[in-house]
């Protein structure tokens, strides 16, 4: 994040859509949102649960940036929307193409405005960390899938190697999503003393 004033003012927070709200206003992909908010049922343990209730009993809410188009969105977003479901912790959402003022601070490698970026304050407003479009297993694990479809379907159909693609990924997620909570648990613990 820049050194400056955060666009994110506490007026600003509270402007951003209850999850329910994002997912009811959404144009494409509310099957896929579904299916990952099932897969997002199961990876939350009770371990966890407690875990992000105490970073609420210390203020922590959270502001997510998403778009519905965005595969790392509809895949990611559910989980963080599980956690603060769990927790009691106020999440809000804010379609990124329409708060590029928001993306802009928290541009990952400082190029992308990549989502979901998810970014936690303290109750009062504070900064406390960001984390953006999915875990670090998840990024090698899908270098590792997109190198075996280019040798094993070179040539094929494009649709039958995105399908391909696809159906491996999904299988993987589930694992994402669990890796997902361990790497937000990651940062919320080293900044709120958890």
């Amino acid at each position: 994040m820049a050194e400056k004033t955060s666009v994110v003012t506490a007026d600003r927070f509270k402007q951003g859509l209850p999850y329910k709200d994002f997912i009811a206003q959404i144009n494409v992909n509310q099957d896929r949102f579904a299916q990952y908010d099932g897969t997002a049922k199961d990876v939350i343990t009770d371990e966890d649960s407690a875990f992000f209730k105490k970073a609420v009993e210390k203020g922590c809410k959270v502001l997510v940036l998403g778009e519905d188009w965005c595969p790392d969105v509809y895949r990611g977003m559910p989980v963080i929307a599980r956690v603060a479901e769990v927790s009691g912790m106020e999440m809000r959402v804010f379609p990124r193409d329409a708060n590029l003022d928001i993306a802009d601070e928290f541009l990952n490698r400082g190029e992308f405005r990549s989502v979901p970026t998810v970014v936690f304050y303290t109750a009062d407003q504070e900064y406390l960390g960001h984390w953006i479009e999915r875990p670090a297993l998840a990024h090698k694990e899908t270098a590792e899938i997109n190198q075996a479809i280019e040798r094993e379907m070179a040539g094929q159909d494009e649709q039958v190697v995105r399908q391909a693609r696809r159906e491996r990924i999904n299988v993987r997620f589930p694992d994402w999503q669990k890796d997902t909570v361990r790497e937000l648990r990651e940062l919320l613990a080293e900044k709120l003393g958890i």
